[in-house]
Formats: structure tokens, C-alpha cells, sequence
């Protein structure tokens, strides 16, 4: 079991994919924003993290700026409705991305890709 931080603005959205991971055995910790997230970083150590990119407060990309500061070894699994910010994500540090909509199964795959549990 590893500890994931989920970084997702949409509340509903983000239900969807946390209990899709718990169900994979992983412990969840959901941040609505970017700066919960970030905070949520720094008190709950996770192993991975999946992070939408546009979001209010601070966006995903930096959050990915400041976990790659802090943690550059760390995956991080970058997820938009937009394939350009997907890209530039990955220039700037996500170990994957992943074009919304897209199914739990692939987020597990990648994953079980990303770590070992």
C-alpha cells in the first residue's frame, strides 16, 4: 500500500478516481486545489502524486515545479482535458500525463508502473 496525493479541483471527478485507488489498496489524501495540495505534500510524504493542471489557487504545473524542487525523483502523474498543457507538464517534470477523459484502469496502470507496493 502506498500513500498518493490527489490533486483534482472537481469534486466528483476526484471522488471517482480516489476510490478507484483505494479499491487498488493505496491510501488516498485529496487536496481540492494547489495549495492544499502542496501543503498536503509537505505533511503527508506521499509515494506518487496525480495532479490536474488547471486549477484555481496554484496550478498544477506549480505544484509539479515545487514537488520537483523538493522531490525530484518522486512520480508525478500529470491529468488535463488538454493535450498542449499535458505536453508542456511533461517538458517540465511529470513522469506520465494522461488526457481526460480517461478510464480508473489506466490511472492504476500507471500506477503500478510508477511504484512498487
Amino acid at each position: 500500500m502506498a500513500t498518493i496525493l490527489l490533486v483534482e479541483n472537481d469534486e466528483e471527478f476526484r471522488q471517482h478516481l480516489a476510490d478507484g485507488i483505494r479499491s487498488a489498496g493505496h491510501r488516498v489524501v485529496e487536496a481540492a486545489n494547489g495549495s492544499d495540495g502542496l501543503a498536503r505534500f509537505d505533511t503527508d510524504a506521499p509515494a506518487l502524486v496525480i495532479t490536474d493542471i488547471v486549477m484555481e489557487q496554484v496550478e498544477g504545473i506549480e505544484l509539479l515545479l515545487d514537488i520537483r524542487k523538493q522531490a525530484p525523483e518522486l512520480p508525478v502523474i500529470a491529468i488535463s482535458g488538454n493535450d498542449q498543457y499535458l505536453r508542456n507538464s511533461r517538458k517540465l517534470g511529470a513522469t506520465r500525463a494522461l488526457l481526460k477523459p480517461f478510464r480508473v484502469r489506466e490511472l492504476l496502470d500507471c500506477i503500478d508502473d510508477l511504484i512498487s507496493v
